[in-house]
C-alpha cells in the first residue's frame, strides 16, 4: 500500500524542501522511493534525515508541483528537519538502510518521532481527485496527453461535486501546469 505524503527534508545549506511523496512500509520501516535525479533524493542520502507530513490540504500538493513550495514549516521534534505547520501528523525518520536502484533507489527509515496535530475530517472525493491530477502532473513527461486527458476528464467530475474553494484553486493550478505543458511554455 502506498500513502500520498508530503515529505519535507534539508539540504546541505539548511534549506528545508518540500514535495509530495508517496511511502511505504515495510518490516517495521518507512520506506521512500524518489526518483532519480531529485533533490529529495540528495537531501535524505546527505542528511539521513526527513519528515513525513500526513496533509489533507491538497493545494500543498498541488502547489508543490506547480512552483508554490513557500509553506509555513517548524522545526522537527527529533530530527534536524522542518515539518508543516498544517498537518495533520508528522512522522520523523532517521535513514538506516539504501537499496540502490538506477532509476529509484529505496531509502528505509527508522521513525524518531511520531504526533498527531488535527483531527481527520473524513473523505472527499475532490480531494482524491486533487491528488491523482497532482501525480499525472509529475509524470507530464512520461505520459502521453490523451492518457492525462482521459483521466482529467473523469477526476473533474469529482470536482464539479465535491470540491470546496482550496480544492478549486489546486486543480486550477494543476490545469494551468497541464495547459502550459500542452503549449510547450514552462509556468
Amino acid at each position: 500500500m502506498i500513502w500520498e505524503t508530503i515529505l519535507t527534508t534539508v539540504d546541505v545549506q539548511g534549506r528545508t524542501h518540500i514535495t509530495p511523496l508517496g511511502i511505504r512500509e515495510e518490516r517495521g520501516l518507512t520506506v521512500l522511493s524518489p526518483f532519480r535525479p531529485s533533490s529529495t533524493l540528495d537531501n535524505v542520502l546527505a542528511n539521513r534525515v526527513a519528515v513525513v507530513n500526513f496533509s489533507d490540504d491538497v493545494r500543498v500538493f498541488a502547489g508543490c508541483l506547480t512552483g508554490r513550495r513557500d509553506w509555513p514549516v517548524r522545526p522537527a521534534e527529533q530530527v534536524a528537519c522542518a515539518r508543516l505547520v498544517d498537518t495533520l501528523a508528522h512522522r520523523e525518520l532517521e535513514l538506516v538502510e539504501v537499496e540502490e536502484d538506477d532509476v529509484r533507489p529505496r531509502l528505509y527509515c527508522r521513525t524518531v518521532h511520531e504526533a498527531s496535530h488535527g483531527a481527520f475530517p473524513g473523505f472527499n472525493r475532490a480531494r482524491s481527485a486533487v491528488v491523482e491530477a497532482a501525480i499525472l502532473v509529475s509524470r507530464l513527461h512520461m505520459l502521453p496527453m490523451e492518457k492525462i486527458d482521459a483521466e482529467l476528464a473523469y477526476l473533474q467530475i469529482a470536482i464539479d461535486k465535491t470540491a470546496g474553494p482550496a480544492e478549486r484553486e489546486a486543480w486550477g493550478w494543476l490545469i494551468e501546469k497541464i495547459d502550459a505543458h500542452r503549449a510547450g511554455v514552462q509556468p
